[in-house]
C-alpha cells in the first residue's frame, strides 16, 4: 500500500527576517524528492507596529510559484494588547501575549485546513504544525487536534544553548539575570568559551521581559523536534552538543542551514538596484566595505554622522546602505552633509534598501560593517566576507560574542552595544575597526572561504544539511503513518 503525502502547516512570526527565511525552508522542503510532502499551508497575520505590505507582496509570489504552497490569512486582531507592553522595555512580553491572543484565529484556521484535507483525497493528511519560536504558545492548538509541533528556530544553534539554558538556570536561581554584573560569566550548553552577562538578549536582562523569555525557552523542550538555521560546518560545537542529548530529555535538533533568501526583500526600486550593482561592477575585487544594518530599526542623524566621518578618516571605497524613516527623510542621502557627499564622490555609495544578499555575492565586497542578525551572518559566511561586530538588539549581542570569541569568524568592533541606550558610536572606533576588516593580517579570510565552501556543499544533495531535512520529513511520516 502506498504511504500517505503529508501535508505541513508553518506557523511563522511576521517579521522580515523570521518570514523569508520561513519561505525559503518551505520551498527547500517541497523540493525533496520523494515529495513525500504534498502541500505547505503558510498561516499568516500583521502586526500593528510593522508595515505589512511587503511581507504580503513575499506570500503571495510565493504562492503563485507553486501550487504545492497555499497562504491563509488571519483576521486581524481585535483586542491586541496595549502598546505600553513593547513600549516600555519588553517587547518580548507584548509579542507573546499577542500570540496568545491570536490562538483562537489559528485553531479556526487549522480545523479549515484540517477539514478540507479530510473531505479531499485520502492519499494526503495533516500531519504536522512548524511553529516559530514565537509562536510555541500556539503548540496547545496542535496539542487539541493531536497534531506535533516542531520549532523552526531562524537563529543559531548557540542560541538554542542559551534556550535550553534559561529554564534549567531558572529552577536553581528563581531570578533574572543582572545587567550591571555585565562581565560574569554564564556556562552556556553547546558554547567553549563561557557567555558574559552583557552579551546576553536584553530582554533577559530586564525584569519585563525575563518572565517572557522563562515562559517562551520553558516550552521548548515540548516540541518533537526543533530545526536550526545553521550548519554543522558553521558551529560544530554547539550541534555535537545537542547529539549527545538524549531525545528523552530534549527534542532532537536538525542543522537545516544555512538558509539563504536570495530573492531578497521586493522594497528595492528596481532602478536603485542596477545603480547599486553597476557601481560595484566598476569596483576592484575585494574593495569595498559594506555597511548595512538590517531592517527593522533606523540609526540617529548624530550617530550616521560619526560613520560619514569614519569613512572620510579611513578613505576606502565604501557601499553603505542607510535605512532612515522615509517619512523624515525619504533620500538616505539627504542625511548626509553635502560636503561628504561632494568629498567622497567617485569612492563611496549611499543608498536606502540594498539587494544584500546580491551584494555580499559580488566580487568587489571586501568587507561587511554588520549589525550582526543571524540572516546577515550566514549570508555573508556563505560568500566568504569577513564581518565587523555592531550588533543592535534582539540576540545580535550573542551573536558578536559567537562569531568573535567562540568560533573566530569575524572582527571585533563592539560585542555588547545596545542602540537602545542611545550610545553614539565615535569615528575613530568605527574607523579603526573598518581598517581593521579591510587591511588587518589577523582577519581570517582563508578560514572563512572554508565555511563558504562547507556551507555551500552543506545544503546540496548529500550534505549535511540536505540529510537533515530528509531526517525530518522521515520523522514526519513515521508520526503520519
Amino acid at each position: 500500500m502506498e504511504k500517505q503525502a503529508a501535508e505541513l502547516i508553518f506557523i511563522p512570526f511576521p517579521i522580515t527576517g523570521h518570514l523569508l527565511a520561513t519561505i525559503e525552508l518551505v520551498k527547500i522542503i517541497l523540493s525533496h524528492e520523494p515529495r513525500r510532502i504534498h502541500t505547505i499551508t503558510i498561516l499568516h497575520w500583521g502586526l500593528p507596529f510593522l508595515p505589512q505590505s511587503n511581507n504580503d507582496a513575499s506570500l503571495q509570489s510565493l504562492a503563485k510559484s507553486d501550487s504545492s504552497i497555499r497562504i491563509v490569512t488571519l483576521p486581524e486582531l481585535a483586542n491586541p494588547p496595549p502598546m505600553e507592553f513593547f513600549v516600555d522595555k519588553a517587547p518580548e512580553a507584548y509579542i507573546l501575549e499577542f500570540v496568545k491572543r491570536m490562538a483562537p484565529s489559528v485553531r479556526e484556521a487549522v480545523l479549515t485546513v484540517l477539514s478540507s484535507s479530510r473531505d479531499g483525497s485520502d492519499s494526503v493528511r495533516v500531519a504536522g504544525i512548524v511553529l516559530d519560536m514565537f509562536c510555541v504558545p500556539l503548540m496547545d492548538v496542535g496539542k487539541e487536534f493531536h497534531l506535533p509541533s516542531y520549532i523552526f528556530l531562524t537563529c543559531n544553534a548557540g542560541f538554542l544553548g542559551l534556550v535550553k539554558h534559561i529554564p534549567e538556570r531558572h529552577r536553581r536561581v528563581k531570578s533574572g539575570f543582572d545587567r550591571s554584573s555585565g562581565e560574569e560569566e554564564n556556562i552556556v550548553p553547546g558554547f567553549v568559551a563561557s557567555v558574559p552577562t552583557k552579551v546576553l538578549p536584553l530582554g533577559l536582562l530586564t525584569s519585563e521581559s525575563y518572565d517572557t523569555w522563562v515562559e517562551m525557552t520553558g516550552r521548548f523542550h515540548e516540541a518533537k523536534g526543533i530545526l536550526v538555521n545553521s550548519s554543522m560546518c558553521i558551529e560544530h560545537n554547539a550541534f555535537g552538543y545537542f547529539d549527545g542529548v538524549p531525545v528523552n530529555e530534549y527534542p532532537p535538533v536538525y542543522p537545516v542551514g544555512p538558509i539563504l533568501c536570495f530573492n531578497d526583500r521586493p522594497i528595492l526600486d528596481p532602478l536603485e538596484r542596477d545603480r547599486v550593482m553597476t557601481w560595484l561592477d566598476e569596483q576592484p575585487e575585494s574593495s569595498v566595505v559594506f555597511l548595512c544594518f538590517g531592517s527593522l530599526k533606523s540609526l540617529a542623524a548624530t550617530q550616521v554622522k560619526e560613520i560619514a566621518q569614519a569613512l572620510e578618516i579611513v578613505g576606502c571605497r565604501f557601499l553603505w546602505s542607510i535605512r532612515t524613516d522615509p517619512k523624515e527623510y525619504p533620500n538616505p542621502s539627504e542625511i548626509l552633509p553635502d560636503e561628504f557627499v561632494n568629498r567622497v564622490s567617485g569612492l563611496g555609495f549611499v543608498c536606502g534598501w540594498a539587494p544584500q544578499v546580491e551584494i555580499l555575492a559580488h566580487k568587489a565586497i571586501g568587507g561587511f560593517v554588520s549589525h550582526c542578525g543571524w540572516n546577515s551572518i550566514l549570508e555573508s559566511l556563505r560568500f566568504g566576507v569577513p564581518i565587523a561586530t555592531w550588533p543592535m538588539y534582539a540576540e545580535q549581542q550573542l551573536n558578536a560574542f559567537t562569531m568573535v570569541k567562540e568560533l573566530g569568524l569575524a572582527v571585533e568592533m563592539r560585542l555588547d552595544y545596545v542602540l537602545a541606550d542611545g550610545e553614539i558610536v565615535k569615528a575613530d572606533e568605527i574607523a579603526r575597526a573598518v581598517r581593521c576588516l579591510m587591511e588587518g593580517e589577523d582577519v581570517p579570510r582563508r578560514k572563512l572561504k572554508e565555511i563558504a565552501e562547507a556551507a555551500k556543499e552543506a545544503v546540496m544533495d548529500g550534505g549535511s544539511s540536505f540529510v537533515a531535512i530528509d531526517c525530518f520529513i522521515d520523522e514526519i511520516h513515521i508520526f503520519h503513518c
